[in-house]
């Protein structure tokens, strides 16, 4: 079966010193610091070590079919998205990224698929940038944040660029930064554990009832960690809508369960019985896989959970590629030649 990975991350290997190029400091940077490897930097403070993997395209592939992917949705890491940066730096690295991402795209047509980023605290710059990635890179779409410097994605400074996004049938890929509760979280990993499954709720609840989707109703929206705890919480969402309209349906009039079957969410949950869940939650045309590859806390065999999991194999087909290409806009048919011939030599 074709394997298309929604949700992987992606750097290039090398670019500019931006405390040089933008005159202040606080910017990531890569410290190549031996063969294959390399410290991510925010100023002088260690972020993460990264690997190849993280910015090689071959070692990519190569890790591609050994799991049986063919196809990886390529996207920034959230830590470069820049949103409290000034608005021109953020529009100047976003450029620099998509012109990676859509160059990696353009040498491997059949092996990735590219996602731009925005400089989302600019509306304008944020909507030229999109409308570039979609008419000139040719991307289906772009990543953005559960945030907005503290701005939820219900806020009247994100919606003009949710628009455009509808009006270009440009898919959004939401993913966790900028965690909340960051002050009690200071151990055990939790900002990545509890904090963005919190975070992409909280997201994904605000375009709920915030009524984004009933003014947007053709807007192609995913969230990453399979939705947070948001599809798993639907019922106590609805009931709130229902029995506290003055405080939960006061910017939507279509009840919470129908809009979540509008979204999509990817499959990253690390879970059997919970997939199940949320599979019946959300609609077996709504879930896709999606790995986070290829960081430690993302599925280290990506797919391997929806395998194992007893789906028939219509649904198995959807879950691991279908729904990511019907959210995209895509066609299997581009990608079938990679299949055949990696089926081929094997």
């Amino acid at each position: 079966m074709l394997k298309v990975d929604l949700h992987t991350h992606i750097l290039p290997e090398r670019w500019p010193d931006l405390a040089e190029r933008y005159g202040c400091g606080g910017w990531v940077r890569l410290d190549h610091h031996k063969p294959c490897c390399a410290r991510m930097m925010i100023g002088d403070q260690f972020f993460r070590e990264i690997e190849s993997d993280c910015w090689d395209p071959v070692v990519r592939m190569s890790d591609g079919d050994r799991d049986g992917v063919r196809v990886q949705v390529l996207s920034t890491v959230p830590v470069m998205f820049s949103y409290g940066a000034k608005r021109t730096h953020a529009h100047d690295l976003s450029q620099m990224l998509n012109n990676h991402i859509a160059g990696v795209v353009r040498k491997y047509p059949t092996r990735f698929i590219g996602l731009g980023t925005l400089p989302m605290q600019d509306a304008d710059l944020a909507i030229g940038e999109l409308e570039r990635c979609v008419k000139e890179l040719g991307m289906p779409g772009v990543q953005i944040g559960t945030n907005i410097n503290g701005a939820n994605l219900d806020d009247a400074s994100v919606f003009p660029i949710l628009e455009a996004a509808q009006d270009l049938s440009a898919s959004i890929f939401v993913h966790p930064w900028d965690m909340l509760g960051q002050e009690r979280h200071r151990k055990y990993w939790l900002p990545w554990l509890v904090g963005m499954p919190a975070e992409t709720t909280t997201a994904m609840s605000s375009i709920i009832l915030g009524g984004v989707l009933e003014r947007l109703p053709d807007l192609k929206i995913a969230f990453a960690h399979g939705g947070g705890s948001a599809p798993f919480t639907i019922g106590r969402i609805q009931h709130g809508w229902d029995v506290r309209p003055d405080l939960c349906a006061v910017d939507c009039s279509i009840s919470p369960r129908d809009q979540l079957r509008k979204c999509y969410v990817d499959s990253l949950i690390h879970d059997e019985a919970a997939l199940h869940m949320l599979v019946e939650t959300m609609g077996k045309d709504r879930v896709a896989m999606g790995s986070d590859y290829p960081f430690p806390l993302g599925e280290q065999t990506p797919g391997k959970l929806i395998e194992a999991a007893g789906f028939d194999e219509a649904t198995c087909q959807r879950l691991l590629s279908g729904n990511a290409l019907e959210f995209l806009g895509l066609s299997a048919d581009q990608f079938v030649d990679a299949t055949a011939a990696g089926e081929a030599s094997r």
